[in-house]
């Protein structure tokens, strides 16, 4: 998935290049034989690769958004009873797993953001390119819209919420414009406040101005930082000796959950006296796969510019705890 809408163009169908495909692979079909759990399933591009990859795996596919679903299970009937699929957030992650008969994960896949489908689909909500009803609900089925957020919540908590979940410098002044020119029913409608309300040199210069307006919208409208931590926090309790989390997140606000989750679990967090030992329970539970995140190549940048923004972080539980 990815989280940017740069791309203007529309579409009919749920379509997705998968982001580090083929590092998110090499990283999972080298597993145990099991279950992997994909949290964020969307089209379906990784699962269906990590499955042609290695025999020994079956899939649990999760997803709020009933479209992705479909179109999912269409990709992976080649599969048969290897993949399952279910309507879900991923904090749901550990109740779907049991539920499977399951006890342990051999691994555990969270592609974070918003997929291209979703951005492209006007009538999601999701874009400030493409007009349409101001929604931005991953599950359409619950919950409310974009458009109830921004009309009633007080300036002061906008605020926040725009800097919490975008950094976005610019917020008061945005954040006054969106309250000064309410009610807004549609994508085109916010954008252009939001553009109009941001300085004419910054406007010039880091894309669309109203770009990290509409991600801080869509993770507030989905909770999507607030159900994060306990999300991960559940696949690296699940797993197996030998098995792997692996996280794809697009902005720096889902990276610093995850890269101190990562941390904390490896036993690397800062700590106050080096000195002393370990107090007792937090000894390390994984080990970091590697150093800081890795970065898509520069080739792929060019096929799929929204995989730009990409950090990809990944552990391996550790056979004995130390």
């Amino acid at each position: 998935m990815t989280d940017n809408g740069d791309n203007p163009t529309g579409g009919t169908e749920f379509r997705h290049v998968p982001v580090m495909r083929d590092e998110v692979v090499s990283v999972l079909s080298e597993v145990p034989d099991g279950l992997v759990v994909d949290a964020t399933l969307g089209g379906a591009g990784h699962a269906s690769a990590l499955l042609a990859a290695n025999d020994g795996l079956s899939i649990l596919g999760l997803d709020q958004d009933e479209q992705a679903l479909s179109a999912a299970g269409a990709r992976l009937a080649p599969h048969g009873d290897r993949a399952t699929l279910r309507h879900t957030r991923f904090d749901g992650l550990a109740d779907e797993v049991r539920a499977l008969g399951h006890s342990r994960l051999s691994g555990a896949l969270f592609d974070l953001g918003v997929s291209s489908p979703q951005l492209d689909h006007a009538d999601r909500g999701f874009s400030f390119r493409n007009d349409g009803p101001l929604d931005m609900r991953m599950d359409r089925s619950r919950g409310r819209t974009a458009a109830e957020l921004v009309n009633t919540i007080d300036e002061g908590s906008l605020i926040g919420i725009l800097r919490r979940n975008s950094d976005e410098r610019q917020a008061p002044r945005i954040a006054k414009a969106i309250v000064a020119n309410r009610p807004f029913a549609s994508t085109a409608e916010l954008a252009d406040v939001v553009r109009d309300a941001v300085p004419a040199a910054v406007r010039r210069k880091g894309g669309h101005p109203a770009r990290k307006t509409f991600q801080a919208l869509r993770i507030e409208i989905n909770d999507e930082l607030d159900i994060l931590e306990n999300a991960i926090q559940q696949a690296l309790d699940l797993l197996a000796p030998k098995g792997r989390c692996a996280v794809l997140s697009y902005h720096s606000g889902e990276d610093r959950i995850v890269k101190r989750l990562f941390r904390d679990a490896a036993g690397e967090a800062p700590r106050l006296r080096p000195e002393l030992p370990l107090p007792p329970g937090s000894e390390p539970s994984v080990r970091l796969l590697w150093r800081g995140a890795q970065r898509p190549s520069d080739a792929e940048v060019e096929r799929n510019p929204r995989a730009e923004a990409a950090r990809f972080r990944a552990v391996e539980k550790l056979t004995e705890v130390a």
